[in-house]
C-alpha cells in the first residue's frame, strides 16, 4: 500500500502498511523488564494473524522474565511494537503445527540449530501500541501511530516541504 502526505489511513490500512513493512519474519531487538531491570536481546520473529510469534526454550532468563511480566517492546528498523507476550505452549504441542511449518521455511538456519523439542515454546505477542516510521510515495517522512485497542491511528507528518 502507497501513502501520500494527502490522504487519510484507516486503522486497518496502518496495520497492513506495518505489517507489509515487517513480511513474513524479521530478527527483532525485545525488550522486557521485571523490577526495573530491563534486557534486550534479538529474536526470530514470524508475523501472521496480526500478531507477533516467536519461540524460545521454556528455561531461558527471558523466558522466566516474560512469565513475571508479559509487556514487551519489539523493534525492528522503522517499526516500533509494544505489546502483550503469551505462552501458547511447545512448538510441537500447536494443532496444526502452523508456526513450526512456516519457522523451518522461513528461519531454518534458526530452526536447525535451536530446536529441542521438550523445551521450545511459542511465545505470542499481541500488539498494544505500534509507531511506525515511514516514507510516503512521494518522499515525505511521517510516522503513524497505531493504538490496538481503541482500533486507531494517527498520522504524523514529519517533514513539509
Amino acid at each position: 500500500m502507497n501513502f501520500s502526505a494527502d490522504k487519510n489511513l484507516t486503522f486497518d490500512q496502518a496495520v497492513e502498511i506495518m505489517f507489509h513493512k515487517l513480511g513474513d519474519w524479521k530478527i527483532m531487538a525485545l525488550a522486557s523488564s521485571v523490577n526495573d531491570y530491563v534486557m534486550v536481546r534479538n529474536v526470530s520473529c514470524l508475523f501472521y494473524d496480526n500478531k507477533i510469534y516467536f519461540k524460545t526454550d521454556k528455561n531461558f532468563r527471558k523466558t522466566q522474565q516474560l512469565f513475571q511480566n508479559p509487556q514487551v517492546a519489539l523493534c525492528w528498523s522503522g517499526v516500533q511494537v509494544e505489546g502483550l507476550a503469551a505462552n501458547k505452549g511447545l512448538v510441537i504441542d500447536e494443532p496444526d503445527r502452523r508456526f513450526e511449518t512456516l519457522y523451518k521455511k522461513f528461519l531454518w538456519g534458526s530452526y536447525n540449530k535451536y530446536s529441542h523439542e521438550e523445551d521450545e515454546i511459542i511465545i505470542e505477542v499481541t500488539p498494544s501500541f505500534v509507531e511506525v516510521w515511514d516514507t510516503s510515495e512521494d518522499n515525505y517522512a511521517f510516522q503513524l501511530f497505531l493504538n490496538f485497542e481503541k482500533r486507531t491511528v494517527e498520522v504524523k507528518q514529519y517533514d513539509h516541504r
